[in-house]
């Protein structure tokens, strides 16, 4: 094991420590995830896109190592709080795989589809799942597990479940900022707005359907990712600060907003990641947390290189944990290491205060 990968997977049982000894972070009974590429841990796969990334050197840190469709090498922030919280790994929705069994769904299962947005049109552009079909998925796994389980007993399970919802950069990247689809009817203020009425819908909808325990992601500092500096700062190879106030602004209103979603639906507890800071954190001040490169993805040049453009032919970093990022638009597992540190500490106590399940 390279030094970096000990360090980090000792970082990992001391988390876990820390949620044993600290008392506070309550159980879970499973782990349902929503979104994009950023928690997609395989499901773009099976379905006809070129947004994926099941294929060298996605994967070239993760067990094996194989690549399994995550946009990283290696793993993503709901594989880290699985292994923290003790829990199972989980699957896709049973529509993609329906050989899962009753352990598998009980466990917790991935709806994110790499490319998807809360606008529809953001998933028309990409060809991948909507969120509004993840939402479909699953009610289809609900009735899996009322197959495989009592009525109560199947409640129980999704109203004790985490559910972390992951999305919105793709809505800004395609729609707005590279293929600029929206801008024809939205400025960016009215199309953040656009967004969040579809984000408050999908919460709403997950609590209609059992869903009491949610967090929900910001964005980050889209403004940061190297494909965004290599189209609009290519020579000094900047952070774009235009596009990173539009992300403080939209979280800004979402942090606003949920507290007020929650108080509209009984027995929730729905709280805001703020993504933004942690990595902004680690941009602004690498040499802390043992980065060197903040500019560029280890895959290829590092400056354009994503998905289909990210192959085995592309030359590939020889040690992933100095770099924030993988490729030019997702992080490396050593980044997700600590927004899972942040949540843990910051969000996962928080919901103690909900009832028990």
């Amino acid at each position: 094991m390279a030094p970096k990968s000990f360090f980090l997977f000792f970082l990992a049982l001391l988390l876990c420590n820390y949620t044993i000894k600290s008392q506070t972070i309550p159980k879970f009974t499973s782990i349902l995830v929503f979104g994009d590429s950023t928690v997609d841990t395989g499901n773009n796969n099976y379905i006809f896109t070129l947004f994926k990334g099941n294929h060298p050197p996605y994967g070239k840190d993760y067990y094996n190592p194989i690549p399994t469709g995550r946009f990283s090498n290696g793993k993503l922030v709901p594989d880290i709080l699985a292994f923290l919280l003790k829990l199972k790994k989980y699957g896709v929705p049973p529509y993609l795989q329906p050989n899962l069994m009753a352990n598998d769904l009980k466990t917790g299962v991935c709806f994110a589809s790499a490319g998807s947005g809360y606008d529809d049109l953001t998933s028309s552009i990409s060809g991948v799942i909507p969120m509004r079909k993840q939402l479909e998925y699953f009610k289809e796994y609900l009735e899996k597990l009322k197959g495989y389980f009592e009525e109560k007993e199947a409640e129980k399970i999704v109203k004790g479940a985490l559910v972390i919802v992951s999305s919105g950069s793709n809505d800004f990247i395609f729609n707005f900022y590279d293929i600029p689809t929206r801008r024809v009817e939205f400025n960016m203020n009215e199309y953040q707005d656009f967004l969040l009425d579809k984000l408050q819908f999908f919460v709403k909808e997950l609590y209609e359907l059992g869903c009491h325990k949610i967090i929900v992601s910001g964005l980050s500092p889209i403004g940061c990712l190297p494909i965004q500096m290599t189209a609009k700062s290519p020579l000094h190879r900047i952070c774009l600060e235009k596009e990173n106030s539009d992300s403080q602004f939209y979280n800004q209103k979402l942090e606003k907003l949920l507290p007020n979603l929650q108080s509209q639906l009984p027995g929730s507890k729905i709280l805001y990641a703020d993504i933004y800071t942690p990595i902004s954190d680690l941009i602004n001040n690498p040499q802390e947390y043992g980065f060197e490169e903040i500019k560029k993805g280890c895959c290829g040049t590092g400056l354009l290189e994503a998905g289909p453009l990210c192959t085995t032919k592309s030359p590939v970093c020889t040690d992933t944990s100095l770099y924030i990022f993988f490729d030019s638009i997702h992080p490396t597992e050593s980044t997700y290491y600590h927004i899972t540190e942040y949540l843990v500490k910051e969000l996962l106590p928080k919901f103690s205060t909900v009832g028990s399940f």
